[in-house]
């Protein structure tokens, strides 16, 4: 479990070494954030959903750790360090490791006027932001390599696994968010799409199109920051989650600028990707990973419906985004 006195001592300025004039708590439902000055810890919380398990303080201390390898490969001067907590006197030491009770993530803080939400949100994006972020994921992908471990992924089991499952999850929302036509249109496509292009599946396995990718690449995890780019929080507590096809990830940026009614941008941030990368059978892919990330994306959303610790109007906002990107995948595949 987490410590009792985590909470308590990390909001004191003083429990830091560059002592922050103040810090503030962000909580997710799987991590405490701290943000102290330029600098952000972040925590996880001794929690287990299913697909992820951070109950034991060595599962969090592995897990902490390859949030942090994992990042570097997007974000090196983000992510900096990994630092146990003890607890000395009935006090919690930050960095002190005789009697250590928890790990925490070091990072720089962003900018966060700078996500690429927000920037989105002004209206201050433009084509050649989005052809620098396709040129800069481009070169990352590229130097992840597609090694044996990664093409197990690609296997039309494990995609039509992870495609099954969804809608397995989400059949309860039928006559609610997803009406019944929308919900059997985007099985029956999807379905068939995998049934009928297998060999298309095999030559992006051939291709060395399978890596180990980011997994959760949208909107909010994207910094454009002067000369900078920074790309943050890919999935770190599930391989399934993240590895598969480089062109998942690119699909999941391009149906987020789709849902919020930019197509251009994710457009334009396709389009260079592809010519950065020289990865031309993306296209035949990518519908298929948009209908596919659009109704993940639904199902997470819909899954607050049910979160007896929402309020009305959270449940009511809720509902309606889920909607939306229901309606998105249909759009899709009608």
């Amino acid at each position: 479990m987490t410590h009792p006195k985590l909470v308590e001592s990390m909001m004191k300025p003083e429990f830091y070494p560059h002592v922050p004039d103040s810090v503030e708590l962000i909580q997710t439902h799987i991590s405490f954030i701290f943000i102290a000055g330029d600098l952000v810890y972040k925590v996880k919380k001794a929690v287990d959903f299913g697909f992820l398990d951070f109950t034991t303080l060595e599962k969090r201390r592995f897990y902490v750790s390859e949030e942090l390898r994992l990042n570097k490969r997007f974000s090196p001067d983000v992510y900096l360090d990994i630092l146990p907590i003890s607890e000395v006197n009935r006090s919690l030491i930050l960095g002190d490791t005789s009697n250590v009770v928890e790990y925490t993530l070091k990072m720089k803080r962003i900018n966060e006027d700078q996500m690429l939400y927000k920037l989105l949100e002004a209206g201050r994006v433009t084509k050649d932001d989005m052809e620098r972020v396709g040129k800069h994921l481009s070169g990352i992908y590229r130097s992840i390599p597609g090694d044996e471990k990664s093409r197990s992924f690609g296997k039309l089991d494990v995609i039509s696994t992870n495609v099954v499952e969804n809608f397995d999850q989400t059949r309860k929302y039928i006559g609610g968010p997803v009406s019944r036509e929308a919900f059997n249109a985007i099985e029956l496509w999807s379905n068939a799409f995998m049934e009928n292009n297998k060999a298309l599946f095999e030559k992006r396995v051939e291709q060395g199109c399978i890596k180990d990718c980011h997994g959760d690449l949208h909107l909010q995890h994207i910094c454009i920051e002067d000369n900078n780019i920074f790309i943050f929080d890919c999935i770190e507590f599930n391989e399934r989650f993240r590895f598969g096809d480089v062109a998942s990830d690119v699909a999941f940026l391009s149906m987020d600028f789709d849902y919020n009614g930019e197509s251009e941008l994710g457009n334009a941030f396709v389009d260079e990707y592809i010519k950065a990368s020289g990865d031309i059978s993306m296209k035949e892919v990518l519908l298929f990973y948009k209908v596919y990330r659009a109704f993940v994306r639904a199902k997470v959303t819909s899954f607050m419906l049910g979160d007896e610790g929402i309020d009305n109007s959270a449940r009511e906002n809720a509902f309606k985004n889920a909607k939306k990107y229901y309606d998105l995948a249909y759009e899709y595949v009608i």
